[in-house]
């Protein structure tokens, strides 16, 4: 039996073999070394001295570096500097921050295709995934730019002469991320760009089984603030586990916790920030319904279906979980479906070709077997897919791929856990419906409330879906998919979703400090409301 200090010493050895090909040219053009044990925190500096976090490749199981994440007395420094950073930054000119964002909408652009590499080799999606993601950061911050000329107040009619009401927007102090493995790179993208684009510092803390692409991000974006002369804590990261996530969290120096990850970690999320009375954007659960009309265009729904249960290897917070056909095309529809179905084939994510990658952990597996076991110990049908692949080459036999399922329960029950949990894997559900207003009623019936879409040619339907009587999800999507939002809209979702809304649309108001400021410039002080206060005779 090893001792645990000896296995301390073994993980804290020089990484001894060789990495693949395909990794090491990835990360060689990123600026990251794999040969000894990286520094995971960086305040303005990097550092880095508490638990070794691993970074393991979900195609094949190889280990791809070795991260020193933060101590607790690192976070704590962290959090100190943040707070001086924004003390600086809260007074720069909001223009001029936005030629800091175009700066680094520059910076990541010219990296795009490594860092979409880096995502697929780390967290697993496909290469074209892994590229897009990174352009939602440059989109969003495209955005940003914009939008720090145009983060504008209000001015508001006073009832009293001589008064002017204004409601101003200031910069909010330091704001925190916890962003979530199946989005890397994008999830922080969203925060960042907006909070600095109203002048705040930003501490992100990312996933500790994605630590490489929020190394790479950091090196490039505090390489332009250091070219501007801004302090690097401005943007600065903290690696590690819960105990990380925990003191970030639990910190009065936080004015703001952005959160992205499951709704049983968001709850505690928001109770510990409403408990000290912070700001708290909650991003958790999906579990998103399509619904497919008897008039729909069958030629545009079954591939958005498709992408939207299939892409990312079902690990998107936007993933189709739930299919409720319209009961007169069942048949042709799912024969359709079941064919795209097994076309698809497990692959090496940064092949061009592959649409069908792994799951990101093992553990991950583990949740798919059980989910699929479940669902055959309650009489559902699996249509296709519901076993492990068996027959894969090296090195795709150490990754983490499952079949993608379609299952038929036996009945639609959204209180039933089959219905109401959400299962983060390639796992479609599909029910049979007479009348939209059915449909609608599972769609809404769940206790999320992410995405949604309706496929239909009538605009009674449409009117139906996007009104008070329709979906109840954030996004409510009309011939479009689940899955692949835009960055101009604000993204977000209702109920156990948690409420929160990023990117754009009105997202940027959250990230700042309101005030509503009365000024009088008369020669006279009446109050409000006509009320008197005197006791001159």
């Amino acid at each position: 039996m090893i001792s645990r200090r000896a296995l301390s010493s073994l993980r804290r050895a020089p990484l001894a073999r060789g990495l693949s090909s395909r990794a090491s040219t990835i990360l060689h053009a990123l600026d990251i070394r794999s040969d000894s044990e990286l520094a995971g925190v960086y305040d303005g500096e990097w550092t880095g001295s508490g638990e070794i976090l691993e970074s393991v490749c979900p195609t094949t199981g190889e280990v791809l570096a070795r991260v020193k994440s933060a101590t607790p007395a690192e976070v704590e420094r962290a959090l100190e500097r943040s707070r001086e950073a924004y003390k600086v930054f809260r007074t720069v000119p909001a223009p001029k921050r936005g030629e800091i964002l175009r700066q680094i909408r520059e910076a990541l652009a010219a990296k795009r295709d490594d860092l979409g590499a880096l995502v697929s080799l780390e967290m697993g999606k496909i290469r074209t995934e892994g590229e897009g993601e990174v352009q939602e950061f440059v989109d969003i911050v495209d955005y940003a730019v914009g939008l720090s000329r145009m983060m504008n107040g209000r001015v508001v009619a006073s009832e009293r002469p001589g008064h002017s009401i204004l409601e101003v927007p200031n910069p909010l102090g330091v704001v925190a991320v916890l962003s979530a493995f199946n989005f890397p790179v994008a999830v922080y993208g969203w925060n960042l760009a907006l909070s600095l684009a109203a002048g705040n510092a930003t501490l992100w803390k990312p996933a500790p089984s994605t630590p490489l692409c929020s190394i790479a991000v950091t090196k490039i974006v505090s390489s332009v603030l250091e070219k501007n002369g801004v302090p690097g804590a401005v943007a600065g990261l903290v690696t590690g586990g819960k105990v990380v996530g925990e003191a970030v969290v639990g910190s009065s120096d936080v004015d703001m916790v952005s959160f992205t990850g499951s709704e049983a970690i968001g709850r505690e999320v928001g109770k510990v920030v409403q408990s000290r009375f912070g700001k708290v954007l909650l991003e958790l659960g999906g579990n998103n319904a399509a619904i497919v009309m008897p008039d729909a265009d069958l030629n545009m729904a079954i591939p958005a279906v498709f992408f939207g249960a299939v892409g990312t290897a079902g690990q998107r917070c936007t993933s189709t979980r739930r299919l409720y056909l319209h009961s007169s095309i069942v048949q042709k529809f799912l024969s359709r479906l079941e064919s795209l179905y097994q076309s698809v084939r497990p692959g090496d994510p940064l092949d061009r070709s592959t649409l069908l990658g792994p799951l990101h952990t093992r553990a991950a597996v583990g949740i798919y077997h059980d989910a699929v076991d479940h669902l055959l110990k309650t009489g559902a049908e699996i249509l296709t897919g519901g076993a492990p692949y068996t027959d894969l080459p090296a090195p795709l036999n150490g990754g983490n791929f499952v079949r993608p399922t379609i299952a038929i329960p036996q009945e639609v029950n959204v209180k039933d856990p089959v219905w109401s949990t959400e299962t983060f894997a390639p796992v479609l559900k599909v029910g049979v419906f007479d009348e939209l207003e059915q449909a609608i009623e599972w769609n809404n019936g769940v206790p999320q409330g992410l995405s949604s879409s309706l496929w239909t040619r009538d605009i009674r339907n449409v009117g139906k879906w996007i009104g008070p009587v329709g979906s109840d999800a954030g996004i409510v999507n009309v011939n479009v998919g689940t899955s692949g939002a835009e960055i101009g809209a604000a993204f977000g979702g209702n109920k156990s979703t948690g409420w929160g809304r990023e990117s754009g649309g009105d997202a940027w108001k959250q990230y700042v400090r309101w005030s509503a400021c009365t000024l009088n410039f008369s020669d006279e002080a009446p109050l409000a409301q006509g009320v008197q206060f005197s006791n001159t005779a």
